[in-house]
């Protein structure tokens, strides 16, 4: 291949097709066609070279390359060829012009591994490079130029840096003070080199180890017991290439044991044989004596935790102490263990003994000095004696237990407030060294025994003591059961009293009240009756007073359903502030002008739970009873706010602790004393003149506050007034949508309209038959639930039924549920005179349910009955 060709626009050389269709002419150089020789071909030369060369030509060292440089010059590739050397490599000019002018004086230069920040990027870089510089020349034999051949060893360069620290970080770790060494196995001769740490500890000399010593003469190191498995272990390595894990032990000339970790791995060639197996050893004694200290001590814990979980089990002070004595003398293999009392001055008392029949057990008494006086003076003082050659140990003074067997052991004395009452003693018949964990786990046991002890001698005093008390007890308790006989035979008999005596002031007042009411009853009908016989125009007169009577019954007749917490509520979300506000100009009539109304509303006030026509008179019935306790004039507070009832206060009230809406009437008037106070919600008791009041306005605010599930409590204080808190509880939840009221009075039936009138009392159905198709209903009826259910049966078609609930045979309510599923449609509206049946739970009507309570009017009746059959209908 030509130079001309690798420097034409068809080189192969993506280079040389660069330098062909470069414009030379503004250069030193002129046109390519006008280039010397030399040139040509050593440009040829450089570009036909598969390895990365540059030539540097001219006065000016123009630069040109070769396809296996571009990558060298990064960033500024698209501007480096022609252009001055100096220029192009301006960044690391002062670290190579030394070798570019020894070059170019004719010297050749080489440099290996030089260190050189080419920026490639654009940013400062490690790399590292040899090159060398040879002097290129012209086609008359001067040196124009200079050749390079460089390639990149940053590669290398690191790798041998990071062996080189690798090695040192090695060997700062062998130096360390849990390294043992390095060895090498050369596998074909079966020596080992080692360093002479590992050496020593194997007891192979460091000289022979350094030059090579036999694999034996290490595996002679090895504890015997350890051996086999290393042997093992290497031999996986050798054949099969497993890594080489192995802990084990070294036996040292002192006696010591040390615990060395080996790691290691087989070097095999291309057919599989291993030739070399180096490794290193570390030291792990001190681990492996820590963990096994630690295990030793979970063991210890574990043995304390469960006989003291054993001991508390236990309630007899001679089985604890068999327990412990067997349990702690297993535990440290001891002969003999025992427990033993002080006994007056000079005796010990031995109790439980455990022995594997090594020793006999001690029993009976024995004097103080029964194992000398070093050890009676020791354990007076509640030192613990622990010695392993009594024959030896404490200058011979523990004599008397190498008489007795004993020539080692534990004795450890327990005291109470400073005086030796009791111990603990461990008899070994051989020599022995006590460690000290084991005299430390000896002393906790023995505590724990003692307190177990303790514990169980003060039961036994305590169920003596018991049973002394309870004779004692057993004959005070026949006189004790004769007096509450006695008692509550009395009390019985005042309670009967109390019962009759509020019966008697019940029923009287109702007598009294009831007597007046129909006086005005019959005396109105009688004299109606006669001016009706008469023609007379005045009948009208006495039947309006009739009335008059009998809505006064009826009133009264519910102020004792309130009181008795039997009158039917229908519980609803109700705004006391909205209700005062709508309240307000009724009260302020009914006041009167001498008396001055203020009302005072919380902010953010709950919505109360109750029935809300029950509240208004409840409301209006404090304002009355304070205006007459203000005869001469005064103020009138009405207030409200939340208030949360906590736990004492709902005891004391027998209410639900939590959240409740408060309402306060507060008087300035004369007050209660505490004898009236005491009485102020008794039914039918009042201090207002006879013809004033009936005593019930009271008792009923207190039964509705009870049936709402809140409480009425009251203040008073003759001569600066009353007041009065009426506590009802929060309203939780959604608020139902409010049921739309038809406007005006009550409109009368359709004869398409039928009703069907059942009641158990003639009089009283007949009456509402009458009433019934007097407004315009076609009306059937019947005496009872099954006739009128045989009647539905039998296809008897009825729009509305309006039944008593409480009926002989079949309750209003199964007499509803069983007549829909006949007419699913039907209307229903109930009526009773008592409260507690199938349609009221706990004076609260069940939703949805349509009631009248007895006894009510016509427009009542014609009212309640629209109400049912207009409910849900799309005219309305």
């Amino acid at each position: 291949m030509s130079s001309t060709f690798l420097l034409s626009p068809a080189s192969p050389s993506l280079t040389g097709r660069e330098i062909a269709l470069h414009d030379w002419s503004a250069t030193s150089l002129g046109p390519i066609e006008q280039w010397p020789a030399a040139l040509r071909s050593t440009l040829s030369l450089v570009l036909a070279c598969p390895m990365p060369m540059f030539l540097a030509w001219g006065p000016e060292l123009l630069f040109f390359y070769n396809d296996a440089y571009r990558p060298m010059l990064g960033f500024r590739l698209p501007t480096a060829l022609g252009r001055p050397f100096r220029k192009v490599w301006a960044s690391i000019w002062s670290g190579i012009e030394p070798l570019v002018s020894a070059t170019l004086a004719g010297n050749a230069q080489t440099a290996t591994d030089m260190f050189l920040d080419l920026s490639r990027q654009g940013v400062p870089e490690e790399s590292w490079w040899t090159f060398s510089y040879s002097p290129a020349y012209d086609d008359d034999g001067r040196i124009a130029g200079l050749l390079c051949v460089t390639g990149e060893t940053t590669a290398r360069v690191i790798a041998e840096r990071e062996r080189v620290a690798a090695h040192e970080r090695l060997e700062m770790a062998l130096s360390a003070g849990d390294s043992i060494g390095i060895w090498d196995l050369d596998v074909t001769s079966g020596l080992v080199t080692s360093d002479a740490r590992f050496a020593s500890l194997y007891g192979v000399a460091p000289e022979l180890a350094a030059r090579g010593a036999p694999l034996e003469a290490f595996f002679a190191g090895i504890h015997p017991k350890d051996l086999p498995r290393v042997r093992k272990e290497v031999e996986a390595t050798i054949h099969d290439g497993v890594p080489f894990v192995s802990e084990y032990r070294l036996p040292q000339p002192d006696g010591s044991v040390r615990w060395v970790s080996a790691q290691g791995r087989g070097i095999f060639d291309a057919h599989g044989r291993c030739l070399r197996f180096p490794g290193v050893s570390f030291d792990i004694t001190a681990r492996v004596l820590a963990v096994n200290a630690l295990i030793g001590a979970k063991e210890e814990r574990d043995f304390v935790i469960n006989l003291v979980k054993r001991q508390r089990a236990l309630n007899d002070a001679e089985t604890i102490i068999r327990l412990t004595s067997e349990e702690l003398g297993r535990r440290l293999r001891a002969h003999r263990v025992g427990f033993y009392r002080r006994i007056g001055k000079d005796l010990l008392r031995h109790g439980a003994n455990w022995t594997d029949g090594s020793l006999p057990p001690l029993t009976g008494l024995s004097p103080l000095s029964a194992f000398g006086k070093r050890a009676e003076l020791l354990r007076g003082q509640g030192i613990s004696l622990v010695f392993g050659d009594s024959r030896y140990d404490y200058d011979g003074d523990l004599r008397p237990f190498a008489d007795s067997g004993v020539l080692a052991g534990i004795c450890v004395p327990l005291m109470n407030e400073g005086h030796w009452e009791a111990g603990i003693f461990l008899h070994h018949a051989e020599v022995r060294h006590w460690t000290a964990q084991e005299v430390s786990l000896t002393k906790e046991v023995v505590e724990a025994t003692w307190v177990a002890v303790e514990r169980a001698e003060a039961l036994l005093r305590l169920s003596q003591r018991v049973d002394q008390q309870s004779a004692a007890l057993a004959e005070a308790s026949h006189e004790i059961a004769e007096e509450a006989n006695r008692r509550a035979q009395a009390e019985s008999q005042l309670r009967q009293l109390q019962k009759m005596d509020a019966v008697g002031q019940l029923t009287g007042g109702i007598a009294h009240d009831f007597n007046n009411m129909l006086a005005v009853i019959m005396g109105g009908i009688n004299l109606a009756r006669r001016r009706l016989a008469r023609s007379d125009g005045s009948a009208e007169r006495f039947l309006d007073s009739a009335m008059e009577g009998a809505e006064r019954a009826a009133t009264l007749t519910q102020r004792l359903l309130a009181f008795a917490r039997q009158q039917p509520l229908s519980p609803e979300a109700v705004d006391a502030n909205r209700l005062l506000g709508t309240l307000e100009d009724l009260l302020k009539r009914s006041l009167g002008e001498q008396v001055a109304l203020e009302i005072v509303l919380g902010a953010g006030l709950w919505k109360a739970k109750a029935d809300r026509n029950q509240l208004e008179n409840v409301v209006v019935n404090l304002a009355v009873n304070a205006r007459d306790a203000m005869p001469e004039g005064g103020k009138l507070t009405i207030e409200t706010c939340n208030s949360h009832v906590d736990e004492a206060y709902a005891r004391a009230a027998q209410i639900v602790a939590g959240q409740y809406v408060q309402i306060a009437v507060t008087d300035t008037g004369v007050g209660m004393p505490p004898e009236v106070l005491a009485r102020a919600f008794e039914p039918f008791f009042t201090t207002k003149p006879a013809g004033k009041g009936t005593g019930l306005g009271l008792s009923q605010v207190f039964g509705f506050a009870r049936q709402s599930g809140g409480h009425v409590r009251v203040y008073s204080e003759p001569g600066h007034g009353t007041t009065f808190r009426l506590y009802l509880p929060r309203f939780w939840g959604e608020e139902p949508a409010s049921p739309r009221v038809a406007a005006g009075p009550a409109r009368g039936g359709t004869p398409d309209e039928i009703v069907m009138v059942v009641e158990d009392e003639e009089s009283l159905r007949m009456h509402s038959v009458e009433v019934l198709r007097d407004l315009g209903y076609t009306v059937v009826h019947a005496a009872n639930g099954p006739e009128a259910l045989a009647r539905i049966a039998a296809g008897q078609h009825i729009t509305l039924l309006f039944t008593d609930v409480v009926m002989p045979e079949m309750t209003g309510r199964v007499l509803a549920d069983r007549a829909r599923r006949f007419l699913p449609d039907l209307r229903v509206v109930y009526t009773t005179g008592y409260t507690r049946n199938a349609v009221v739970h706990n004076g609260v009507i069940d939703p949805g349910t349509h009631f009248l309570p007895k006894p009510f009017g016509v427009e009542q009746l014609a009212a309640k009955l629209r109400e049912a059959l207009d409910e849900d209908d799309p005219a309305q």
